[in-house]
């Protein structure tokens, strides 16, 4: 009975991939319409071309937050195996934007293939690596079933389940428990998530922590947002970080209704893609408002809104405001990492809807770091609370720099699980560039 659910689940995925197959090449011509970098590179999304490094430390990491989260591991690694070239692929462009910036000047980085099982042989074959670290949650079937077949272990690094994800991976329970079953080794942020991995089928599990803590702020974005912080007249500056979609227009709503024209508010919106979309909901609040990419000098004392249209500056964003509200959690999207601004100093506010942080979240909210909300108004009616009351501010952002060092050493309990398997695969491929 398990060999025939594995089978038929197995027969689902695989035509649900080639019902897909007519629909990528669309796909990637519709996001470059926004996004240009999804019409480059095709031929990497099915294995072709050459092959970029072979014997590597590979790591995946989907996006943009994956990619940062990996970087305290690599240096980690990177110092236990100096010789060990390294390979990053990713989905997205901004993914790779994030990667050549963070590790452009050591890394090989090339997006991953779609998930077909001819493309991931091609790829296994042509890469050879040493060991694979897929980060946070990345379960494709035929890259598993390829890496295990050349010999390559695979670490599930700073994994994390939600209850709504592992609701989805069980309706194919028995494709989903091969594929954990196959990986080495399981290193869950949380108890919970380690749970409901074992619950799934995975089976070395260990609660390592969260990389993400062990990201330090780096100082010349520090030293970078105090410089703004000059120039926008010294406001008091409420930050709305990693906005996604449904939420801009509650809080600018809000802001232009209930908030004293003294007050900045920096908007920075999740994806790139969408800062054009986000700067005419600005203008169609009737906000006075600034680019920060065409800001040089001073704000004007009438700009209401400054948006956050730059890439790799959201510590310095931090560093400028007096409090934050980290976004994706007033829609029912998950939330994102509010542990980047605990990590400078600041009050932190978040929405009802944090599932995907839902440790850090609690856990920072227990040290009085943040304060959950429940909706636009709420939002706006604590942050001008905070704004007016600074000792309270003070307080909330030492508790944060106390919540971020307190969980810090993720990194070394994942390194701690790695290296063996990359010095035993040492001698499996030749590291280096291939002919």
């Amino acid at each position: 009975m398990p060999t025939l659910r594995l089978l038929l689940d197995w027969t689902l995925y695989r035509l649900a991939l080639l019902l897909a197959a007519p629909l990528i090449p669309l796909r990637l011509l519709w996001r470059g319409r926004r996004e240009r970098g999804y019409w480059r590179h095709w031929g990497e999304r099915l294995a072709l071309g050459p092959a970029p490094v072979t014997g590597a430390l590979w790591i995946h990491a989907v996006s943009v937050g994956e990619m940062r989260a990996a970087q305290p591991l690599i240096n980690a690694l990177r110092a236990a195996h100096p010789d060990a070239p390294v390979l990053l692929t990713c989905m997205t462009p901004t993914g790779r934007a994030t990667a050549e910036a963070l590790y452009g000047d050591f890394a090989h980085i090339v997006y991953l293939p779609y998930d077909y099982a001819g493309s991931m042989r091609r790829l296994m074959r042509r890469v050879r690596p040493r060991v694979g670290i897929l980060m946070e949650t990345e379960l494709w079937p035929n890259l598993i079933h390829a890496a295990v077949r050349a010999g390559a272990p695979l670490v599930l690094a700073n994994a994390r389940l939600s209850e709504r994800s592992a609701r989805g991976y069980a309706r194919l329970p028995a494709l989903t428990r091969a594929c954990l079953a196959r990986v080495a080794v399981v290193a869950a942020q949380t108890g919970a998530d380690a749970a409901r991995l074992e619950k799934l089928g995975a089976a070395s599990v260990h609660v390592t922590g969260n990389l993400k803590f062990d990201i330090a702020p780096p100082a010349a974005q520090l030293e970078l947002g105090a410089a703004w912080k000059a120039k926008w007249g010294r406001r008091p500056v409420l930050l709305a970080a990693s906005t996604r979609e449904g939420e801009e227009v509650l809080l600018l709503r809000a802001f232009a209704e209930t908030v004293p024209a003294d007050v900045l508010l920096v908007l920075v919106p999740r994806h790139p893609q969408r800062f054009d979309e986000v700067a005419g909901l600005i203008e169609a609040a009737g906000l006075a408002y600034r680019r920060r990419s065409l800001l040089d000098g001073e704000l004007d004392p009438q700009t209401r809104v400054l948006l956050g249209d730059s890439l790799g500056e959201l510590f310095a964003y931090y560093a400028a405001c007096d409090v934050a509200f980290v976004g994706g959690s007033l829609a029912p999207l998950g939330g994102q990492n509010l542990i980047e601004a605990a990590s400078v100093g600041r009050p932190v506010l978040v929405g009802p809807h944090t599932f995907n942080f839902e440790e850090a979240t609690r856990l920072a909210i227990e040290a009085d770091a943040a304060l959950r909300v429940d909706d636009a108004d709420g939002l706006l009616k604590n942050a001008l609370k905070l704004l007016n009351d600074a000792p309270t501010r003070a307080r909330m952002g030492e508790a944060g720099l106390a919540f971020a060092a307190r969980h810090r050493g993720a990194a070394v309990r994942v390194a701690a699980f790695i290296s063996p398997l990359l010095a035993s695969g040492a001698g499996r491929s030749r590291p280096g560039r291939p002919d």
